[in-house]
């Protein structure tokens, strides 16, 4: 029996306005600088693949996991701008790093608000995500916040998706068995894989395919 719903954030309640790349080329003329879009998107996903997954640990991670994101900028900036030097670099990392927190960079997708609706009388929600602190601000803005009292990041829990302890000590501290929560995500590794290792219920969102109104149905 599902006693509470988990959903992944960016790709199952919410998108990015534009492409990485389009994010990054603003950021880029926000400090002066005139840089295109595509080799931006290339390098984010890139660098990305270059990030070394961390094993858990027993409590928060140091900074919120800023200094993880400034590792991924550096390795970005190395393909896309290298002549930059360590002051320019340290610019650009702030703004970009407060433009992804901003109003109008995120969007939800549209079923989300009706399906929270209706599944909040039902089941307590909460969302886990690889994200850092800055997702309450997005949630806030996004006008989701008030569906979901608990929000678990990773940086906070000290387990990163598709760790299956992030899971396990959500439900833990929701006082419900593994078996008991259904997590909703669109990343296969990252949602599906994770969280049926860590013996959860899994929504398979796919949107090619199907929407989080399936869920409803599902339910």
């Amino acid at each position: 029996m599902t006693r509470a719903i988990f959903f992944d954030a960016v790709g199952t309640l919410f998108y990015l306005t534009k492409s990485v790349g389009d994010h990054y080329a603003l950021v880029a003329s926000e400090v002066g600088l005139k840089l295109d879009p595509a080799p931006f998107d290339r390098a984010f996903f890139s660098a990305w693949k270059q990030m070394p997954a961390r094993v858990a640990i027993d409590g928060p991670r140091e900074n919120d996991d800023k200094d993880w994101w400034r590792e991924l900028v550096d390795l970005i900036l190395d393909q896309v701008a290298p002549e930059l030097d360590e002051i320019d670099r340290d610019n650009f990392f702030e703004v970009a790093y407060e433009h992804f927190a901003e109003a109008g960079v995120w969007e939800l997708y549209p079923e989300v608000p009706d399906v929270l609706e209706k599944l909040r009388p039902r089941f307590p929600l909460a969302v886990i995500s690889n994200f850092d602190g800055r997702l309450r601000m997005i949630l806030e803005q996004l006008g989701v916040s008030k569906f979901f009292p608990h929000v678990f990041i990773s940086s906070e829990i000290g387990a990163d998706k598709p760790d299956p302890l992030i899971y396990l000590r959500a439900a833990k501290f929701l006082g419900i068995e593994p078996n008991e929560a259904l997590h909703a995500g669109d990343d296969p590794q990252h949602d599906w894989k994770g969280a049926a290792a860590g013996g959860l219920s899994i929504f398979r969102l796919d949107r090619q395919k199907n929407s989080l109104r399936d869920l409803l149905k599902m339910l």
